[in-house]
Order: C-alpha cells, then sequence, then structure tokens
C-alpha cells in the first residue's frame, strides 16, 4: 500500500542539503529521524511498535483499500501489474493540498511475505526514491517492529521549512494510522 511516505517526502524535499535541518520526532511508540542527504535527497528512518504479528502488518501495509484513511493525501491506489515470482507494479495519485498539484508515482515492490517490501520508484511525477518496509517479530510473533527507510527525491524545489513542518506532522500520522489499522482501533 503505503507508498504514501516516500510520495510525500519526494513531494515536499528538494531544498539543497545545506538548507534543511535534521530533526527526531519520538511520541512514544513512534521514532522518526530525517535530513537531506548531501545531494539534497530527504532521507527518512522511522520506526514503530505494532500489537499484531507480522503476517497482519504485512497485509495492512499492501491494502490499497486503505491507502486513504492512513495517508490523507492518497487519492488512488492501484496494483497494476504481478509479476510470478511477486514482485508488484503500483500506482499512486496523491494530492496534499490545494496550492500543489495532484502527483502520480508508479514503483516496483519486492516482497518477503511478512518479513519486508521493498520499494523503487519507476517512473511519474516522482522518478528517483529506494526505501522498505522492513517486520520484525517480537514477543513470539505477536507484536511486530516495523522499520521504515526511504529517501527520494521531488519532482519541484520546496522550502526547508515547509519540508519540515510537513514531516513532523505527517511521518508520525502515517505511522500511528498503520498501527491503528493493525490493531484493529
Amino acid at each position: 500500500m503505503r507508498w504514501i511516505l516516500p510520495l510525500l517526502l519526494a513531494v515536499c524535499v528538494a531544498a539543497p542539503a545545506r538548507a534543511a535541518t535534521e530533526w527526531a520526532v519520538r511520541d512514544g511508540s513512534v521514532q522518526v529521524e530525517a535530513h537531506a542527504d548531501e545531494q539534497g535527497r530527504a532521507v527518512v528512518r522511522a520506526s514503530i511498535e505494532i500489537a499484531a504479528p507480522p503476517s497482519v502488518v504485512f497485509g495492512v501495509i499492501l491494502d490499497c483499500g486503505r491507502a486513504a484513511r492512513m495517508s490523507p493525501g492518497v487519492k488512488r491506489c492501484r496494483v497494476v501489474s504481478r509479476a510470478a515470482d511477486g514482485s508488484e507494479v503500483r500506482e499512486h495519485t496523491v494530492k496534499w493540498g490545494f496550492f500543489l498539484p495532484a502527483l502520480q508515482s508508479r514503483s516496483r515492490l519486492s516482497l518477503q511475505p511478512d518479513r519486508e517490501i521493498r520499494f523503487t520508484c519507476i517512473g511519474g511525477d516522482i522518478r528517483a526514491c529506494d526505501g522498505f518496509w522492513r517486520l520484525e517479530p517480537l514477543d513470539g510473533g505477536m507484536r511486530t517492529r516495523v522499520t521504515y527507510d526511504l529517501w527520494a527525491t521531488a519532482p519541484y524545489a520546496a522550502p526547508a521549512g515547509l519540508v519540515s513542518s510537513l514531516m513532523r506532522r505527517t511521518v508520525p500520522q502515517s505511522l500511528a494510522a498503520l498501527r491503528r489499522e493493525c490493531e484493529g482501533g
């Protein structure tokens, strides 16, 4: 599902590395660290613990039907194709506000069921992103630590202050929404 975080970051991050500031958010079990690297790409690392087994979390992340509930900017998510090896191509349409245009993104996903989802942008407005969702079983598989890792570039420039503000608000919200969806709350 959720290539919303890569899309959000890709839309927002294009300021030069020197202009962007590093920041971290920790609100209980949600941890997010982000910065712009020397090429001006957004680099995000996030984690959260969820009271659900990895199989449940894996299914929720991949469920296009839940995309808008977890990330309000997502207007459409669809699986374009599935290969025999289990990989997928997905397309998202995202719009965050009246002042930003809707963006299309196409990503290739490599899946290791219940363990990892790797994604790479392959087309659309966002042409450069790479990342993964890694699922680590905890408490004998009854809980899951989710690690999200991303780098992305944007199709247009945005001020570093706007980027930081959006990330501080939306990345933890999206991870908390993932937890709510997985825990049934």
